[in-house]
């Protein structure tokens, strides 16, 4: 089966910022493919360029087997999107905003309608089917956002951010939903700022920075090749970096913390609190966060 998106050198310049620079990446069907990567990185342009928003400088993109620069709208009635901003129409209710964008897909009026209260159903806002806009938590907005985008029963699901702002109970609801459209065979493409949503949710993800893909692969792979097993966090003092250069640990220095990584954090306690006495010291597995600081860095990006 074709992959869903073969992106081969794809380019976006605006005047002398390559925005994107040259990525190649696939997305196959049924998986949730992530992207991530500082402010700026070039996450959300690579999502215009699917969503045939903004066309591509050079390179090759498909997406459903189609070109976006001479197919964007047979694209575009095959797509459901999430963008990062609340944009429902105020004037209609739940179930309403529901049934009117599936106009937009010459969807007939009574299956929109039942479709509606269908999708309703299925992000938990069927008590909500009548309710102004207004009336709606954030949570609420963004889980009907969800539903709108599968009004038209898409192929590929693009969410930008699709868990912004949210507090934690929302934020899983939302991951279930889509962990069971996945589960259905639906294709997702998603971007997040939030390390645990990716871990949780992507098959696959590349690290974005400066408009460049980093690296590719599962979350549980990039973890162990680029950091490790575990991590050992000290305080950072003078005493404890140097009892760490007799021991002939390896460690590194950020900000207000000493960290190692290692195979063995158990091995590694046992030799800090017989050498070095640490005041605080916490062992934890290697995560996702800790392959994206070492890859785009621990410095603020605006």
């Amino acid at each position: 089966m074709p992959p869903v998106i073969i992106a081969e050198e794809l380019k976006k310049t605006y005047g002398t910022t390559s925005a994107v620079d040259g990525i190649h990446f696939t997305v196959h069907k049924g998986e949730i493919f992530g992207f991530l990567g500082p402010n700026g990185a070039g996450k959300t342009t690579t999502m215009k360029l699917l969503t045939c928003v903004s066309p591509r400088t050079s390179g090759t993109l498909q997406v459903l087997g189609m070109d976006p620069d001479t197919e964007p709208a047979a694209i575009k009635a095959r797509l459901g999107i999430v963008p990062q901003e609340t944009n429902l129409d105020p004037d209609f209710t739940c179930h309403a905003n529901l049934v009117t964008y599936a106009g937009y897909f010459d969807i007939p009026r009574d299956q929109a309608a039942k479709k509606a209260d269908e999708l309703l159903e299925f992000v938990q806002l069927q008590d909500k089917r009548d309710v102004a806009i207004d009336k709606l938590s954030g949570g609420m907005k963004r889980r009907l956002i969800l539903a709108r985008a599968l009004v038209n029963s898409p192929d590929l699901l693009i969410l930008d951010e699709p868990t912004i702002g949210l507090d934690p109970q929302a934020r899983h609801l939302i991951w279930e939903r889509l962990k069971l459209l996945q589960a259905q065979g639906n294709t997702v493409v998603l971007t997040t700022h939030y390390l645990d949503e990716a871990a949780r949710l992507c098959d696959r993800l590349v690290i974005m920075d400066n408009g460049r893909i980093l690296v590719l692969g599962s979350p549980a792979d990039l973890v162990k090749e680029h950091v490790g097993d575990e991590i050992v966090e000290v305080e950072h003092s003078i005493e404890i970096v140097t009892c760490l250069e007799k021991t002939g640990i390896r460690f590194e220095i950020f900000g207000d913390t000493v960290q190692i990584v290692t195979t063995s954090a158990r091995d590694v306690a046992r030799t800090l609190f017989e050498h070095c006495q640490p005041k605080k010291m916490i062992t934890r597995p290697a995560t996702l966060e800790d392959v994206f600081l070492k890859l785009a860095g621990r410095t603020l990006k605006e």
